[in-house]
């Protein structure tokens, strides 16, 4: 070694160098392989536990699948910059760097960002499900799929509309099958001079006949107002919420007809001119 120009005691030097190393870090690497292996045991043991829980609440798959990945990654990152902590290496520049780069990430995505917590309000608090016939942000449709982002409307003419789940999870919504039953309200007009107790008698056989309509609550029938040109009936009655437009639209054909069959006339608006000769 004397020939190399390399001396006895810096041999000695070196080989005390990565002795101490070894013996420093290599325990401190030992300690953060045994600590990233139990980390990440905890972590899956902790997602199982989630799983199951979110299984009971019966929480829409794909949202308890977003949800366990992310708490999943968040939770692995967290391990490793523990576990590089433990071995010495300084983390406050790299989590500094890391929150201001989360920072500038939030704010681009922003409105991204109250949609995806908007789909997640909607997927645990249910005010709606798929299948339902909701209106929301002036549109009218039926819930076709309940995205992360979006919401999916399906419209009665077949138009797909899109509305994101920040501003649907913070307004309010009408959500017209979230109860089993509902009410059909009428309003028919006849002539001045007709019988109203007749046109009473005339709906309610007309509503009687028809099974859709419940007899508990028992059908409504006033006469609400004397207009211009009519004399006003309200009718109300109560009926399965998928019978709801079913009843509706054909009460009115059947109330059309049987009138015209019972010498009830159904007015129109007109006016009278009368004309003054002027002498």
């Amino acid at each position: 070694m004397e020939n190399l120009g390399i001396d006895s005691d810096s041999i000695g030097g070196l080989l005390n160098f990565f002795s101490e190393f070894a013996v420093t870090y290599g325990l401190r690497l030992i300690g953060a392989i045994v600590a990233l292996i139990i980390g990440f045991w905890l972590i899956k043991k902790f997602n199982r536990a989630l799983k199951n829980l979110f299984e009971k609440r019966e929480v829409e798959p794909s949202l308890s699948s977003f949800l366990l990945s992310l708490i999943s990654i968040m939770l692995k990152i967290l391990v490793v910059i523990s576990i590089l902590g433990m071995i010495g290496i300084q983390m406050t520049s790299f989590i500094a760097i890391l929150g201001a780069a989360g920072l500038a990430i939030g704010l681009a995505l922003s409105g991204t960002l109250q949609n995806f917590a908007g789909g997640v309000i909607l997927l645990l608090l249910k005010p709606f499900k798929v299948g339902d016939f909701i209106e929301a942000q002036g549109y009218l449709g039926t819930v076709s799929e309940i995205q992360i982002f979006n919401t999916i409307l399906k419209t009665p003419d077949n138009k797909l509309i899109i509305i994101p789940n920040g501003p649907l999870a913070t307004n309010s919504l009408t959500n017209f099958s979230a109860m089993p039953t509902r009410r059909v309200d009428w309003k028919f007009g006849i002539a001045y001079g007709d019988s109203f107790p007749k046109a009473k008698s005339v709906l309610e056989q007309l509503l009687k006949n028809d099974s859709r309509v419940m007899e508990d609550p028992a059908p409504f029938i006033v006469l609400s107002s004397l207009s211009d040109s009519s004399v006003d009936i309200t009718v109300r009655a109560w009926v399965n919420s998928g019978d709801y437009w079913p009843v509706f639209f054909e009460m009115q054909e059947k109330v059309y007809d049987t009138f015209a069959k019972e010498g009830i006339n159904i007015p129109f608006p007109q006016m009278d001119v009368h004309l003054h000769q002027q002498k």
